[in-house]
């Protein structure tokens, strides 16, 4: 069975190496054009060599249109890919190449890594690898979207701020939020960006209450969906927009000083284990130490002696 198996990792290895050699390197259409002394007439502007790190993606690519698809999974990694910040329209196929590409070379390294080791369940060994090479892609994503996330709610705050003040100074909700991604755009990027996207389908034609339904839905960070039930209820029934992001304002300012105040809180208790297993041992070593080293020395052949 392990036979069986390094025999397909050989041969899928050899194949891949010799596809990459041939696309990057041999280039065996322009050694043709060479010597046959055939131009190419049909472009009239010169093409650039192409790079091996884009003949490379092209291949992650091709190897994404090979996964058969479910139009459920595609429907919620597209979402998953939106939430993640990443909207390039071949972000799909890259994701579902790499899949591929790494459920493939993870077996194939590892299979060369264990193969001096016995005692080892090589084949369970082999699956693991592939297991984490077609799933880690999916880890990569939604530790992309937690991180996102997290930038999201820490730059909320300040463009809430920043909204009020616009609002307060005489400008409509849309221009406030234009002025706010320009201004905080190398401070918040993120959320910056989402505001763009706001600004871009209101510029579409959408209505406001879509476009802003449609920045909770992207993000999926809980405060800017409040925020936004906010700015569509303050539409809806006609209040002022100044003074409903105001007291939202403070509702979020009051809640951020509860977070930390009840992270301090537990600060304490989450400080007892590693006081106990580094610290504690550390101030025994120093000031019990001594003493036992000189009770060693001295007392136990004192003793001995008598």
């Amino acid at each position: 069975m392990f036979l069986f198996l390094t025999l397909i990792l050989f041969v899928l290895l050899t194949a891949g190496l010799a596809y990459l050699g041939n696309k990057l390197w041999a280039r065996p259409g322009e050694a043709f054009d060479r010597v046959t002394g055939v131009a190419v007439q049909n472009n009239y502007v010169e093409q650039m060599p192409t790079h091996p790190a884009l003949s490379f993606r092209e291949m992650i690519e091709k190897l994404g249109t090979m996964l058969p698809q479910s139009p459920k999974d595609v429907s919620v990694m597209q979402r998953r890919l939106i939430k993640a910040g990443i909207r390039n329209p071949n972000a799909l196929k890259m994701l579902y190449g790499w899949k591929i590409f790494l459920a493939v070379a993870l077996p194939v390294l590892g299979g060369f890594a264990i193969a001096g080791f016995d005692g080892l369940n090589k084949p369970l060994v082999l699956l693991v690898l592939a297991s984490i090479g077609f799933w880690g892609p999916n880890q990569f994503v939604v530790s992309r979207i937690k991180k996102r996330n997290h930038q999201i709610g820490r730059g909320l705050p300040n463009a809430l701020d920043l909204l009020v003040v616009s609002v307060e100074s005489g400008l409509g909700l849309d221009q406030a939020i234009v002025q706010v991604a320009k201004d905080l755009e190398h401070a918040h990027p993120e959320i910056c960006e989402e505001f763009a996207m706001v600004n871009l389908e209101l510029k579409a034609g959408n209505r406001r209450v879509d476009a802003l339904r449609n920045l909770a839905d992207r993000t999926g960070v809980e405060d800017l969906k409040k925020l936004v039930a906010v700015l569509v209820q303050a539409d809806r029934f006609g209040t002022g927009i100044a003074q409903s992001l105001r007291a939202h304002a403070d509702f979020m300012r009051v809640k951020a000083r509860q977070e930390a105040e009840e992270k301090a809180a537990k600060l304490g208790v989450k400080l007892v284990f590693p006081i106990f297993f580094f610290i504690l041992p550390t101030l025994f070593v120093v000031t019990v130490g001594p003493v036992i080293v000189r009770i060693i020395r001295e007392l136990i052949p004192m003793m001995n002696s008598i």
